[in-house]
């Protein structure tokens, strides 16, 4: 099993239709509970959080293999299939696409101060912010995040699924943590990579070997700019090859300058911190990137972090198309599985009493 793991995806275009999402929503639904039933909350988040186990159930759910679409639409369903059961579970998933991502901090302050965890929730908003900078700023592969989801349990365990859409090539890229795997959040901290396409010198400061690098950029930040700009002087006619990622374009003065101005009198103390700051978007890294390898002779990683099922058919024809009877056997199937659980404990029994009518069946 490799430790880390980027999926890219094609864009395709259209929705998902109602029937399709209704039925996505169902089968997931029972397969998480039964998931939760067998194993617990622990397990179904590490399930959630795996690329392939997420990618191979989107398929079994019927949806487009190799589209982008995978992600969000699979990642809704998830989100819709276990939103009447946040309390029964103890497990949330906020946070979707677009503005909604963008809400992810307020719901995740909502169900947490919900459980009385108010400080825990606080904690996780950090986490969510973090790894949204590192998967948008400190990898630069030419992917813009556009959905992020955050998912996490009373317990404290946490995963996050969030992909990005590189436009010049309409493909997705993925992105999934797994905190259980995270022994350091900014040293390859990922639970899979796996593309179709891998690219040429990408900015990956959360590579190990990235590490001097990490600790090189917090100590320029504590350096007098005016030092910075006179060493960097006489070197920058000699660095530069035709294939260099980085080039004088990325070492603005005036980038150099605001950076120095917010962070200067209180520089951050860890590259975590410094990810973390206010403005530190993906060109202020590129400019302190390069200063720093130019200055303290360092050497960021430019290698892509780069390393599937179907049951039912996919919702564009292939490799065949969906068959809603079999589909729908499926869910009867694994309902009735679920109801004839016997469970010793009284909250999951409370539980699955009340799946009839939330499928609506019965």
């Amino acid at each position: 099993m490799v430790s880390r793991s980027i999926v890219d995806l094609p864009l395709h275009g259209g929705k998902c239709p109602p029937w399709l999402f209704e039925r996505m929503v169902r089968l997931s639904r029972a397969i998480l509970l039964l998931v939760y039933q067998e194993f617990g909350a622990k397990e179904l988040i590490k399930r959630l959080s795996d690329p392939f186990w997420f990618q191979a159930l989107g398929c079994l759910l019927g949806f487009d293999w190799h589209s982008s679409g995978l992600t969000t639409t699979v990642g809704g369903a998830i989100k819709e299939a276990l939103k009447p059961y946040f309390n029964d579970l103890g497990i949330y998933v906020c946070g979707g696409k677009g503005k909604r991502a963008l809400n992810t901090p307020q719901e995740i302050i909502f169900w947490g101060e919900k459980q009385g965890l108010p400080k825990q929730a606080y904690k996780f908003v950090t986490l969510s912010r973090l790894t949204a900078r590192i998967d948008n700023n400190a990898i630069q592969d030419g992917f813009q995040l556009y959905f992020h989801l955050f998912i996490f349990s009373k317990d404290g365990q946490w995963g996050v699924i969030q992909q990005g859409m590189d436009e010049k090539t309409a493909y997705a890229r993925r992105y999934q943590w797994y905190s259980e795997k995270v022994l350091d959040l900014c040293e390859n901290p990922h639970t899979g990579i796996v593309s179709s396409v891998k690219k040429e010198n990408v900015l990956n400061l959360v590579a190990k070997e990235s590490k001097p690098v990490q600790n090189s950029l917090v100590r320029l930040l504590t350096e007098d700019l005016s030092l910075v700009i006179k060493e960097l002087t006489p070197k920058v006619h000699l660095i530069f090859k035709e294939d260099h990622t980085l080039t004088l374009k990325d070492l603005s003065v005036k980038s150099l300058k605001k950076v120095w101005e917010k962070v200067y009198q209180n520089p951050p103390s860890d590259f975590q911190s410094l990810l973390l700051t206010e403005g530190m978007g993906a060109k202020t890294l590129r400019a302190l990137t390069l200063a720093s390898e130019l200055i303290y002779e360092v050497k960021a990683s430019r290698e892509d972090p780069v390393v599937y099922s179907y049951a039912h058919g996919g919702k564009d024809g292939h490799p065949y198309r969906l068959n809603k009877q079999l589909y729908d056997t499926t869910i009867q199937e694994l309902e009735e599985i679920l109801r004839k659980a016997k469970l010793g404990e009284t909250e999951k029994l409370s539980l699955f009493k009340r799946l009839p009518k939330i499928f609506n069946i019965g």
